[in-house]
């Protein structure tokens, strides 16, 4: 995949997990709300359907203000990839403010660990550098560590 360096913002990080069960963290209403934002904000709902076209809805508690992401998955590969966008909601009904297209894969790497691969790809070359000034490398950083240690207590 090329990527843009005006639009897009890219984290890797070799986890100590196997990919499935990475996966299965991304993909789970039981198991997301775990880990999927940096602490101590909170997931307070999701409602995630699977399939192209499905929901991908979170939920956010941050610092007492409540936001909701709304969105539908494009592209779902189980245990290699998942593309997610609030572009449009569920039903293919367009936001009129979307931010970000995601892009995720989870390459096996050997001995239960995974290369992650997470993409932000963005509208505008403004959207990135805001989305990179509201702390997109620490945070997405942040919650890839609290993915991996989660995850490790489901193996």
């Amino acid at each position: 995949m090329e990527l843009d360096p005006k639009l897009d913002l890219k984290l890797v990080r070799e986890l100590n997990a196997p990919r499935e069960i990475l996966y299965k963290c991304w993909t789970s209403e039981e198991h997301l709300p775990h880990w999927f934002v940096p602490k101590p904000h909170k997931v307070v709902g999701c409602k995630l359907d699977v399939r192209v076209g499905g929901a991908c809805n979170t939920t956010f508690d941050v610092d007492g203000n409540i936001m909701e992401n709304n969105g539908v998955y494009l592209e779902v590969v189980p245990n290699e990839k998942l593309v997610f966008t609030d572009t449009y909601t569920e039903g293919w009904k367009p936001n009129p403010e979307p931010f970000m297209t995601a892009i995720l894969t989870f390459e096996d790497i050997g001995n239960g660990r995974t290369r992650y691969t997470a993409i932000a790809r963005h509208r505008s070359a403004e959207a990135a550098a805001s989305h990179e000034a509201m702390g997109f490398s620490s945070g997405w950083g942040t919650v890839a560590t609290q993915l991996e240690e989660y995850a490790q207590g489901l193996k």
